[in-house]
């Protein structure tokens, strides 16, 4: 009982009661301020700049952008952006953790939410009530469990055989075309032929819902071909007659996307290097971990040039608004035409 006392009193409904609000990219205009920080330096700097290289990715007619996504600001507040840049053609395919696409951006669109929450909770009186944290954002858990039994849902519904996590997240966005919550990611990426392609698919719902899926079909199940699709994003690449990247975070979609440089080289296809690329991370490059290795090093690996390079060291959620916002004031969306990658694998 005296363990109990220590928890506090507070329910599931005291902690869950003030959702995440996802920003509006479309509703201020950031131009003012962009401008402004190209006069200042430090982070200000760095932010600007990645602004006007960005831009002009969008202005490159010729130039294939890929967004990359890694950590947790899908559920602090982005996904508004990362739809609106789908929906706006400011990207052109996606390489995401399977965090930010299905424990968030799927999660949201089955109707649940994120919730504003505080990194100082006693995190055992969190477990009591069943409820995850992210830094100072909460999501209930059980809800999180009814999207691993979706995940299991739709893979129960598809021919037995390999899928890419492109293909399977496809499908997602087919089902969720009946669904009450309209403008997810996933969606948004379907209706436009936006490829998603998440590396590490396992590694979040979508692994514990297709596990559930094999154990209850042991000889007819599904299987996600991580080969296969390292093969397609590497296609898209080879099609594409220039490319630029816009990172999020690092992790896998950042090496991923890379590396389909090296890829292509290797099977005698000539490719240029990613011609632009802008990073914003808070990661220190001094470990030498690939997630945060800065772009210069990636140009000694022939993944990246240099000419059109910018690392933002800044937590994403403070700038990308900013750079987002920017962009799609400043226009230049509106003379692209659609890639339609999606379109190459039918």
């Amino acid at each position: 009982m005296s363990e109990n006392k220590n928890l506090g009193h507070n329910s599931k409904k005291d902690f869950l009661n003030k959702p995440v609000e996802h920003i509006d990219i479309t509703s201020f205009d950031s131009r003012k301020i962009i401008s402004s920080m190209e006069k200042m330096s430090f982070v200000s700097r760095e932010t600007a700049n990645a602004a006007n290289i960005y831009n002009e990715m969008l202005k490159d007619k010729n130039c294939t952008i890929f967004l990359t996504l890694a950590g947790s600001t899908s559920a602090a507040g982005c996904m508004n952006i990362y739809k609106d840049l789908v929906k706006y053609n400011m990207v052109d395919a996606i390489i995401a953790t399977g965090a930010s696409i299905i424990d968030m951006d799927f999660f949201e669109a089955l109707g649940f939410k994120h919730y504003q929450g505080s990194q100082f909770q006693d995190d055992t009186e969190l477990r009591k009530n069943y409820i995850d944290r992210i830094y100072d954002t909460y999501i209930d858990e059980e809800e999180l469990q009814e999207c691993d039994k979706k995940i299991c849902e739709i893979a129960d519904l598809l021919e037995p055989k390999s899928y890419t996590s492109r293909e399977f997240i496809y499908e997602m966005g087919k089902y969720l075309k009946g669904s009450s919550k309209k403008n997810s990611l996933i969606e948004t990426a379907f209706d436009n032929n936006v490829p998603i392609f998440c590396p590490a698919f396992t590694d979040s719902s979508a692994g514990f819902g297709l596990v559930i899926h094999q154990e209850k079909n042991p000889k007819k199940h599904i299987t996600i071909d991580s080969i296969r699709e390292f093969r397609e994003l590497t296609e898209i690449k080879i099609q594409s007659k220039g490319s630029g990247l816009f990172m999020i975070g690092g992790g896998v979609p950042k090496n991923f996307i890379q590396d389909t440089v090296i890829c292509a080289e290797l099977l005698g296809k000539e490719v240029e290097m990613h011609k632009y690329a802008v990073q914003i991370t808070v990661a220190d490059s001094r470990d030498g971990a690939c997630s945060s290795s800065t772009l210069k090093e990636a140009s000694s690996w022939g993944k990246v040039d240099i000419t059109k390079e910018q690392m933002v060291f800044a937590e994403a959620t403070s700038v990308l608004p900013l750079i987002a916002s920017d962009a799609y004031h400043r226009g230049e969306w509106k003379k692209r035409n659609r890639k339609n990658f999606s379109k190459i694998f039918e």
